[in-house]
């Protein structure tokens, strides 16, 4: 093991620590790449400058951030680490240069919202073109995240705003409802439950099921009402969209759970047919009607504009969300 990185070497104290912005995009942009040469290209820095920079940082914290292999670099798990801790103060400094802007040229800025897909295909396309009327010189950057992903964004704060499913719980930060939707099943016209105007968690647990990716809500709901059932849950197969679940109910592979409002959208014509899910005891009261948080990071911590993006999301909450 190189002296420096030893188990007796001298780490300097945190407030002794210099590294620069220009340094931990490198560091994020060599992480992501995988390649110093390339990182450095991307933010214009001479290779050997790059190179020194990577190495400088690493004796400053006296552990190696990557390991170098013959065809590129890996992150270690010190490096891992360390990445969320750059990656929030780059956001950090981001929100810093918002605030300058906005209190040079009035109300501009950028404001990062992760949101679940639900969310995004439901409602957010029309609450971000009001937002974009009534704030022009605000920017979103929107990351389409599942809802465990958007909870451990804010966590990382690597966003500003959250919208996520309520069923997984609430983070410790600020949080107010956001909307609710539907959940119904989507089939053919020639599956056995085609012909019902309603099917109940029973009729659901005893078909082959399209589920979604791992981590989704809808999966986490499924899994929990066939637990709770005392019942196996036949899911076939999982997709990674909503548009991947539509194509397979086409093919006949199964049924699949998603938002009404999505259904609508997706599944047109005379192929398919919507089936509302009865209500009934369920998980935590959650099925089939879901709820939406809209959670953001403490006041003191974001920025002018993002103020203005939450004040504008959540006023349109109050004054339109129903039940879909």
């Amino acid at each position: 093991m190189h002296p420096l990185f030893s188990r007796h070497a001298v780490f300097r104290r945190a407030d002794r620590l210099q590294f620069d912005l220009t340094t931990l995009r490198l560091f994020e942009a060599t992480a992501e790449i995988g390649a110093i040469t390339k990182a450095a290209e991307r933010l214009a820095l001479a290779p050997a400058a790059a190179s020194r920079r990577i190495s400088e940082l690493e004796a400053q914290f006296g552990v190696a951030l990557f390991e170098r292999r013959p065809h590129g670099m890996a992150l270690t798990d010190a490096g891992r680490a360390l990445l969320a801790h750059a990656r929030s103060m780059i956001h950090s400094a981001a929100r810093m240069a918002d605030d300058a802007s906005a209190f040079r040229q009035g109300d501009r800025g950028i404001v990062k919202i992760a949101a679940c897909t639900s969310a995004v295909l439901q409602f957010l396309a029309d609450d971000i073109q009001r937002c974009h009327a009534t704030h022009p010189g605000i920017d979103i950057d929107l990351q389409e995240l599942n809802s465990h992903g958007v909870m451990q964004a804010l966590t990382r704060g690597l966003v500003d705003i959250g919208i996520y499913e309520a069923s997984l719980g609430r983070l410790e930060f600020p949080t107010r409802v956001y909307r609710e939707d539907r959940l119904v099943v989507l089939a053919t016209p020639h599956h056995p439950l085609a012909t019902r105007k309603a099917v109940s968690v029973d009729d659901i647990l005893g078909c082959d099921v399209i589920g979604l990716t791992e981590g989704l809500a809808i999966s986490i709901a499924l899994g929990r009402l066939a637990n709770q059932a005392d019942r196996p849950l036949h899911m076939r197969i999982r997709v990674g969209s909503f548009d991947s679940m539509t194509a397979m109910v086409a093919a006949g592979v199964g049924i699949g759970v998603m938002p009404r409002g999505v259904a609508r959208a997706l599944a047109t014509g005379k192929r398919f047919r919507i089936l509302l899910i009865a209500d009934g005891n369920d998980v935590e009261g959650i099925w089939p009607t879901r709820q939406f948080l809209l959670c953001h990071l403490p006041a003191d911590e974001i920025s002018s504009s993002t103020l203005s993006i939450l004040d504008l999301l959540a006023q349109q909450v109050s004054q339109n969300a129903k039940p879909a």
